[in-house]
């Protein structure tokens, strides 16, 4: 794929995730208890993407900074994975942050604009390192891009559905304007920007600790009632999809 056709191909991709951004609210059909079976099938292949695809890759991206740090194998892989750890935590911070915003409230009342923009800042940040990965990734095939690229249209629906619902008013009137900015912003800085291989397997550590997060957040709560069958479902195809790839590349 020539240059110019590659930078077309994740411009697209890019306005599809703005695309989510600005109109999830529209999808009306996610809106019900139980779970919408989308969401959950959502949710499993974002963590199937996190297992089959960053998982992996952060193992590559370990020998990188063992030569970047000159720490043994063992210590670089520690800090590579301590990287996503870090991601995990701080998202799970901001979650803590809107349940104590609520306070004595009721649970589905709305948290403080203060804690607004600290979650939409937090996911803000997500989303532009995501963008900026669509022209900067360990796999660089086209079927690798519409992998990651399926893997995070499902995982924005998932997201962004969950942000609007904890903050319908101030998401709609200026929530989604900053998260399909943040994305074009990211998407922009990776046609200009590119970054050493340390510093890229870094930002997918802290993605997939992040998503990790933000998937289980959505499925876990008992209040969600969330659907295992369909979760499985969508884990199962992405694995199944991976693997076809990956042998299908093995024996070409």
């Amino acid at each position: 794929m020539t240059l110019e056709a590659s930078t077309a191909v994740t411009l697209f991709m890019a306005l599809a995730f703005v695309g989510v951004h600005l109109f999830v609210g529209r999808l009306r059909f996610l809106e019900k208890t139980p779970r919408s079976r989308w969401l959950s099938f959502a949710g499993g292949v974002a963590v199937g993407y996190v297992f089959l695809h960053v998982m992996p890759e952060l193992a590559v991206h370990a020998t990188t900074f063992e030569r970047a740090t000159g720490l043994d194998a063992a210590a670089a892989e520690g800090a590579i994975y301590a990287l996503s750890l870090l991601g995990l935590v701080i998202y799970y911070g901001v979650e803590r942050a809107i349940v104590s915003s609520r306070g004595e409230r009721r649970p589905d009342a709305e948290p403080s604009d203060g804690v607004f923009w600290l979650h939409i800042g937090a996911s803000a940040l997500l989303v532009a390192i995501i963008a900026y990965l669509l022209n900067h990734r360990e796999d660089t095939s086209a079927i690798g891009l519409a992998l990651f690229f399926g893997a995070m249209m499902l995982h924005f629906v998932t997201a962004d559905f969950g942000t609007r619902s904890t903050h319908t008013r101030i998401y709609d009137a200026r929530g989604r304007w900053v998260l399909a900015a943040a994305t074009m912003i990211g998407w922009v800085i990776g046609l200009l920007v590119e970054l050493p291989q340390l510093a890229i397997g870094c930002l997918f550590a802290f993605v997939g600790g992040g998503i990790i997060l933000l998937v289980l957040k959505e499925e876990l709560p008992e209040e969600r009632r969330s659907r295992f069958v369909p979760f499985i479902l969508g884990a199962g195809a992405y694995s199944l999809l991976v693997l076809a790839e990956r042998t299908a590349h093995q024996f070409s």
